[in-house]
């Protein structure tokens, strides 16, 4: 039997679990109502505040479906599905993504059809990798931000030089990929500076809103930079690889 991606077994298995975070989220909300109306807050209140943050959800989850659309091609939508609504985010699933269809000898976004032992693979490699994270924050950050508050105490400055040093080095993490294939125009072919250009378009659009949120004072705009950034450069990524692929 030939194994297919969008298995309608995977989706019921995706959704069971999709269902179980969604009733943890309607749990914590029920709590969260009624413990604000044992303090006094005034129910007009509470609901402008919950109105206010399921309109603010807008922008990270359209963020959200162009990930899942993204990675859909090699990897059907109910593993990104999965990913992208628990724990994940469009650049590690990406890149973990690509890195395990690279060590099967595929191209990301190139893969006519997966075998089932590819597609356990991949999706072992995103998930194995992502879950890192959730053991390593109780067991390395409680140490980690011991020390880096003793530090402040001692030096700000090179607290804040540390911290930003931090950030940037895991930005650079994730910049570096961009331009992992740049070498490629020493070889008569400009394909590797596709994803250098798209960036650009990217970070071009996130430096305009910057400057609308700082003229406009409108800080509305700063919550739907990012999927504005994404569109905007997915959308310029065709002319782009008309131009240079």
């Amino acid at each position: 039997m030939t194994f297919d991606v969008n298995h309608p077994v995977l989706f019921a298995i995706v959704a069971v679990i999709i269902a179980a975070v969604l009733g943890q989220s309607v749990f914590f909300l029920v709590k969260a109502w009624k413990r604000g109306r044992e303090i006094g807050m005034d129910p007009a209140k509470l609901r402008r505040i919950a109105v206010t943050a399921a309109v603010f959800t807008i922008a990270p989850a359209v963020a959200i479906v162009i990930s899942v659309i993204t990675l859909a091609k090699d990897l059907g939508i109910a593993l990104p599905w999965l990913r992208l609504s628990v724990v994940g985010s469009l650049s590690y699933e990406t890149i973990a993504a690509a890195n395990a269809e690279s060590a099967m000898g595929l191209v990301f976004g190139q893969v006519p059809s997966l075998t089932g032992s590819q597609y356990v693979t991949i999706a072992s490699v995103m998930t194995l990798s992502i879950l890192v994270g959730i053991w390593l924050v109780p067991a390395v950050c409680r140490k980690m931000q011991s020390g880096m508050l003793t530090l402040e105490k001692r030096d700000k400055k090179w607290s804040e030089i540390l911290q930003s040093s931090m950030f940037i080095g895991m930005i650079a993490a994730f910049v570096g990929y961009v331009f992992c294939d740049v070498s490629t125009i020493f070889h008569g072919s400009a394909v590797g500076l596709i994803p250098v250009c798209v960036m650009a378009v990217s970070a071009l659009v996130m430096c305009l809103s910057g400057v609308l949120v700082k003229v406009t004072k409108a800080r509305w705009i700063s919550d739907y930079a990012l999927p504005v950034s994404l569109l905007v450069g997915m959308a310029g990524a065709i002319p782009i690889t008309a131009w240079l692929g």
